[in-house]
Order: structure tokens, then sequence, then C-alpha cells
């Protein structure tokens, strides 16, 4: 079967290759960014291009830094695992192998968590994450980087799989942060810095990003941005991006699936996130369940097997052979604004979740590649 699968702008970069740019820009061999000294990679998490345009006067420096050509596409899952790993190993989620918020362990009768569970999962950072990191590579051949974040992220799994090698600088506030990397990139010539600000991500799940909250939140990146700006030395060029976008997903759209029903018959384990579903299948069971889930949702969501899936380059160009088996027996991409949810699961915490991100829309897979400092000529 032919998927028929949501065009990308014709003028979207993609995600993985930023920070190769921004590291070739750094030796003036970048087709994308202009020479620079130092480099700053602002990553604002749930930003997406889209959610940036209409709260544009709440980021007015944002807003104004770029325009509507200015804009990236993430990878396939759209949600933070899948895409930061990207964004810092320079690869689609089919080769270095996190495919989303929760996948199955080949072999195993067992999912795991990729974003929290590194440690309580079992996850061994160093070759569940197949790749070297960009930060590692570039630390080994003697470039100072650098990543500034918030002090919960110091140390764990997801940390060490995506951005070892870096010196790991902490700020609790993103304004803070902002002057702090500025500082790094200007007293370390040739320095790559990766400064990272979860604020919109973890307001947005929690409130929704047309909330009040989320434009607070907006409000403050933006500030920490122009300040981040101002505070650049003439030599240190900036990009800012995201990992994805956003919507919201109100309760009534919530799709549960019980116990009893048809389109759960068949399935052995679930695992993705609400917006994309990795469904895997009982022994000889994949056929029907595919048959099921595209009779009855794909009127509202893309559908695929695992095949069709790669075929349609889902994870990219490449998918290793050792990552094929994390994905589902059957793939499933909101389309409409829905998630689904496991409602025999006993934990229902996830399902007061309002934003929500991880499928093929415009809305979650582009997000801004904006250029400040150096970059911006």
């Amino acid at each position: 079967m032919s998927l028929s699968l949501p065009a990308d702008p014709p003028r979207a970069r993609s995600l993985v290759r930023v920070l190769p740019e921004v590291i070739d820009a750094l030796s003036g061999s970048s087709t994308w960014f202009a020479p620079a000294r130092s480099a700053i990679l602002l990553v604002v998490d749930g930003l997406g291009a889209a959610n940036l345009a209409a709260r544009s006067g709440h980021a007015r420096f944002l807003a104004t830094a770029g325009g509507k050509r200015d804009v990236a596409r993430t990878v396939f899952p759209s949600t933070t695992a899948a895409a930061l790993t990207s964004l810092l190993t320079g690869a689609a989620p089919g080769e270095h192998g996190i495919l989303g918020y929760r996948v199955r362990v080949p072999g195993a009768q067992d999912t795991v968590n990729q974003l929290k569970g590194w440690e309580t999962d079992g996850l061994d950072p160093h070759s569940w994450q197949r790749l070297e990191p960009l930060l590692a590579r570039e630390a080994k051949r003697g470039r100072p980087c650098f990543v500034v974040s918030h002090a919960k992220y110091a140390g764990t799994g997801f940390t060490e799989a995506i951005l070892r090698g870096a010196e790991f600088v902490v700020a609790a506030d993103i304004a803070d942060r902002a002057l702090l990397a500025a500082d790094l990139a200007a007293s370390h010539p040739g320095a790559l810095v990766y400064l990272y600000a979860p604020d919109l991500d973890s307001v947005g799940h929690k409130h929704g990003w047309e909330s009040e909250r989320w434009t607070a939140a907006l409000e403050k990146v933006d500030a920490a941005a122009r300040s981040l700006s101002d505070a650049l030395d003439g030599g240190t060029g900036v990009v800012v991006t995201a990992d994805h976008g956003m919507i919201d997903v109100p309760k009534q759209r919530q799709v549960l699936l019980e116990a009893g029903d048809a389109v759960l018959d068949g399935v052995d384990m679930i695992g993705g996130e609400p917006r994309m579903l990795h469904l895997y299948a009982e022994p000889g069971a994949a056929e029907g369940l595919l048959e099921v889930w595209r009779s009855t949702e794909s009127g509202r969501s893309w559908v695929a097997s695992r095949d069709e899936a790669i075929a349609a380059g889902l994870f990219g160009p490449v998918v290793d052979p050792a990552v094929r088996e994390r994905i589902g027996d059957v793939v499933v991409g909101a389309r409409s604004g829905i998630v689904y949810y496991d409602d025999r699961a006993a934990d229902k915490g996830p399902q007061r979740m309002v934003g929500q991100h991880g499928s093929l829309t415009d809305e979650e897979r582009i997000v801004p590649l904006l250029r400040l400092g150096a970059f911006a000529g």
C-alpha cells in the first residue's frame, strides 16, 4: 500500500542536519550558516513554528528573527526522545534507535521508556542509543563543548546517551542559562554550546499551549533569547530551533482503548505515545491487526505496517536491522486532533495531559530555524 503522507514545506530544512551544519560553520564550511568563531544551539522544547506564529505578539524578538521560510522539519515520531537524539547525533531514528517515548525491547515481553526510564528500565546509554553523540566526537577532537541546562537533567541516562563528552553547566532559570551560554562561547574560542529550554513543553503538556501559562512561559523564553543576542560577542553564532511543536487535545477528543475493543484483538503490547502508537502484535496476528486498525481508524489517523512505514521513510532513509524490531508491527499516527490512550492501564495520570505531539502534522513537525549573532548575516 502507498501511504498518503503530508508534504513538508519546500523550504524546510532537516532537523537532522542542523548540528552538523553548525559544526561546519566553525570551520567556515557550512552551506547553511555563515562562519563563526563559536556557536550556540538554543533548543526550545515544544516550540512549533505554528505555535510561535500564533503567539508572535508575545514573542516579538523571536518572531522577527526570521520569516515563514525559516523553519526545519523534525523527525518522526515528533517527540522529545527521538528528536533530540536526532539533533545531537545528526542521524534519523532508524539509525540511532530512539523511536518514540516507549518501545518494545526486541525479544522481550517489555516496553521501555526512552526519555525517563534509562535507570529504571535498565537501558544502557552507550548501546541502546547506537551512535556516538556529536558533542562527544567534537570533544575528542579538542573542541570546547558545553551543555547549559537545568540541574535535574545532569547525570541522567538520557543525558549520557545524547550529550556525553560535554561539560554540563547548570542554572535554574532560562535567563541565567542564556547569559552563561554567551559567556562560555565568548571565553572559549571554537566552543560549541548546547542551550536547553524545557519550560514551554512542560507547561504545554499540563495546561495546553493555548493557555495563559504557556504564553507567559513563551514571553520568558523570548526575553532570554533577546538577552542572549545582546550578550553575544561579534564572533558567536546562534541557532534557535525546537524538537517538535504541539497541539491541544481536550479530554472529549481522547480515544480510550478499552478491554473488549476489536482494535485490541491480537495486540500484545502498546508503545509509542498518545499521538503515535507502536502496536506490537501477538504471534501471527499482525496482518489482521493492521486490517482492523485500517478499517476503523484510517479516517482520522495514518495506519501502516512496519514494512510500509520503513519503505515510506518515516524513520529515516535507513533503518538498521538492530532497530527494526523496535518498531511496532502496526504504526498509527493521529491525523486529526485526537489521542489514543490504553484505558486498561492502572495509571490514568497521562490522560490529564492537554498539549500533545508525536505525529506527522505540520503543527507537530515544523519548527523554527532562526539565526542570531554571526549567523544572522
